[in-house]
């Protein structure tokens, strides 16, 4: 990652939104000021816009959220949930399931169930409200905005991240994120880059300097 840049012009990070991003996701935000989201984007399948990866007694389990078209290229922001299948009880129990003896699970999951609950139509806005929330948590000051336009390539102080944490290239990982083992409620063996539910549920109010010892590449203020 490329962090030389005018102390008075700070990188700023443009990524697409992810469904309760993983732990890589956020140690790209964990020294910005701002993030932009890519709202002009075409939906593309098998990425973690629509899935997590939790830890659970089972080792890392996926957690899809399905989705109510079948074909062709919409743009993201059109995407929508479908409730009609019973995703939303099924990830709900996994998540107890893995994190209800947890230490942290009582103090967070309220928040969390009444966000996944509140069946959120569109899949971006869902995403939007979720990271939000995980940033809430680790009490990072944030600002979340929204690209106004499709731009192939986006000119500095802009870093283009998108696309670039994808569980199909798990090497290129390597360019954020170095795993900084935690406890971890099930196994003896660490899941690496999991959901950021699973270090906050685990480790709370020191999820934040995890996630900091867990980063490659500092980003300029």
């Amino acid at each position: 990652m490329d962090s030389h840049t005018n102390k008075d012009e700070p990188l700023i990070p443009l990524m697409e939104t992810h469904y309760l991003p993983s732990i890589a996701y956020f140690c790209v935000l964990q020294n910005v000021n701002t993030v932009i989201l890519e709202r002009h984007e075409r939906y593309i399948k098998q990425t973690y816009r629509n899935r997590t990866y939790i830890v659970s007694a089972q080792g890392k389990e996926k957690l899809i959220v399905p989705l109510t078209f079948k074909h062709g290229k919409v743009f993201i922001t059109d995407v929508r949930i479908d409730y009609g299948q019973k995703w939303l009880n099924q990830h709900w129990r996994a998540i107890q399931s893995g994190y209800g003896k947890s230490a942290f699970f009582e103090y967070y999951s309220e928040d969390l169930e009444k966000a996944l609950f509140r069946k959120t139509v569109f899949l971006y806005d869902l995403n939007i409200e979720l990271l939000s929330l995980c940033l809430r948590w680790l009490k990072w000051d944030v600002e979340i905005k929204e690209s106004m336009t499709y731009e192939k390539t986006p000119a500095k102080p802009i870093l283009d991240l998108r696309s670039s944490i994808n569980f199909k290239n798990e090497e290129n990982l390597g360019n954020f994120y170095r795993p900084f083992s935690y406890h971890q409620v099930f196994g003896n063996t660490f899941v690496a880059n999991a959901s950021i539910v699973d270090l906050v549920f685990s480790e709370g109010p020191g999820a934040a300097q995890i996630v900091e010892s867990s980063a490659v590449a500092k980003m300029n203020k």
